[in-house]
């Protein structure tokens, strides 16, 4: 709301110029949306799955009314256990220009009631999240954005968001390149996502509160903790107490299932010997290593080393009727 005149307008002038030549996110596929896509098959126009109040947040982002949420199709990450996967690996929805989509940030704060805007999978749709926040604004919005990521964002499309994100909610997913490079299809993640994490933390600091408990503004982290990789959520806690804050709100998840692509039947190679074909083998499961429910003792491990790094903010059931603040 304390954007200037002149500095909205320049957000708007780079947004257009980031649509012609598209290399914002990591991905950096450089094609104009006007005419074509690039990895996320998105075009100059949002394509939005759903739009409602949502009451599957944390109790501090949900509040009573519900987030305003905005599910956004497609993704910029390929994640094999994606537990999204029906809105975020499919093109399902309806195309929005920006100018509607901001409509819609109004009609969930004057007939929806909601805490906030919640903007779900955004990363690949920057510049026309960017052109709907500052009309929404010009028209009377007045609610917090939450920027709701996976963490894999550039530092020039953060720097875009600057002044009109006040809550970003990142996903550190995996610390290790051979991790994401198989489950995520993204080498760089690890590395990109504590760059982005860094600089949200530099713009918004670390997550305050209304008096009754509904967040306002600031940075919360969540953490999806994986079957057999709590040593790497255990380095991902680290990293956010050495090097983000150790006043950091952070949202260690339990909730993973196999989902996606995760258990799936391989498909074995074809061949052809005269009339002898091999087919679809049964038995055999994809991501076999990950293709259970996560433990109560993986979890224990993540949140010890939460607490032995200092981390001390988490998003734990409050022992009260409020939120925990």
């Amino acid at each position: 709301m304390t954007l200037s005149s002149v500095d909205a307008a320049k957000k708007r002038s780079a947004a257009y110029a980031h649509l012609r030549n598209c290399n914002l996110c990591p991905q950096l596929c450089g094609v104009n949306r006007y005419e074509t896509t690039g990895m996320c098959l998105i075009g100059d126009k949002a394509k939005v799955n759903v739009i409602a109040p949502h009451f599957g947040e944390e109790p501090c982002i949900q509040g009573h009314n519900g987030s305003g949420s905005v599910f956004f199709s497609m993704c910029n990450l390929r994640c094999v256990f994606c537990q999204n996967h029906d809105i975020a690996h499919q093109r399902n929805g309806q195309d929005v220009t920006p100018e509607e989509l901001g409509d819609w940030y109004l009609k969930l704060q004057d007939v929806g009631n909601v805490h906030n805007i919640n903007l779900i999978t955004p990363e690949h749709i920057v510049p026309q999240v960017v052109l709907s926040i500052l009309h929404a604004r010009d028209h009377g919005l007045s609610l917090p954005i939450i920027y709701n990521t996976s963490a894999y964002d550039s530092l020039a499309s953060l720097e875009l968001l600057d002044g009109l994100v006040d809550i970003y909610l990142p996903d550190f997913k995996v610390w290790e390149p051979v991790t994401s490079r198989r489950l995520l299809k993204a080498d760089d993640y690890a590395a990109t996502a504590r760059k982005s994490i860094k600089a949200m933390q530099a713009q918004v600091g670390d997550l305050c509160f209304t008096a009754d408990g509904i967040a306002k503004k600031g940075v919360l982290v969540r953490h999806l903790v994986m079957p057999g990789f709590e040593a790497e959520g255990a380095r991902i806690m680290q990293f956010l107490a050495e090097d983000v804050s150790k006043d950091c709100f952070v949202n260690i998840m339990e909730q993973y299932r196999p989902d996606a692509y995760v258990g799936r039947s391989k498909k074995r190679a074809k061949q052809s010997h005269k009339n002898q074909h091999e087919t679809e083998g049964e038995g055999e499961k994809r991501y076999s290593d990950i293709n259970r429910a996560v433990s109560a003792d993986e979890i224990s491990v993540v949140r010890k080393a939460a607490e032995t790094a200092g981390l001390w903010r988490f998003c734990d059931p409050a022992k009260h009727d409020g939120f925990n603040l």
